[in-house]
């Protein structure tokens, strides 16, 4: 009978503590605050934007094309004299995406509503394309045609670049499904 008794308490014992291990799993993998945890795999953004920040590309842009420090300083002219519109333009399409969202995610979605609050959306985005290609224009204008062709190159080859990575990533994808 104890021996009875013995392996009783050590099975309830057992039972407790791997009872006891899995709430503990179960706590910590919950996310109370409601956004990514430290070790979530999300990097902080100037992290995810390399080395440089997110102006890099550019720097890297103007190094291959031999920009002038001359011509850097016109083009940050550019740059300063549309830096208003372009938070305008930031700030009005943060807004009309909020009003999207808040129309699609209502309680009695109002297709009307919905309709309105996307065609707001484009509009903005058709300003911000339009804003987009006068400053391309008008810091192309800064560049010498060498180095006007040269960055047409690399557009071009960016634009294969994307191309060929698409294609992989569609391959890659239909692979998995199978």
């Amino acid at each position: 009978m104890t021996k009875t008794v013995q392996r009783f308490g050590l099975g309830l014992g057992a039972a407790a503590i791997a009872l006891g291990m899995g709430a503990a799993v179960y706590a910590s993998t919950q996310n109370t605050a409601m956004r990514a945890g430290p070790f979530s795999g999300r990097r902080p953004l100037m992290a995810r934007l390399g080395p440089g920040g997110r102006f890099a590309p550019l720097r890297r842009l103007a190094s291959r094309l031999g920009v002038t420090d001359a011509q850097k300083a016109q083009i940050k002219g550019v740059v300063q004299s549309h830096r208003q519109e372009w938070q305008t333009l930031a700030q009005r399409a943060a807004a009309a995406r909020a009003a999207l969202n808040d129309a699609v995610s209502a309680d009695t979605p109002n297709e009307a509503t919905i309709r309105q609050r996307s065609a707001d959306v484009a509009a903005v985005q058709a300003d911000i394309a339009v804003a987009r290609a006068q400053a391309r224009a008008e810091v192309f204008k800064q560049l010498t045609p060498e180095q006007q062709t040269e960055a047409r190159t690399l557009r071009s080859k960016m634009k294969d670049r994307r191309a060929m990575m698409r294609q992989r990533f569609q391959e890659r994808s239909s692979g998995s499904l199978q």
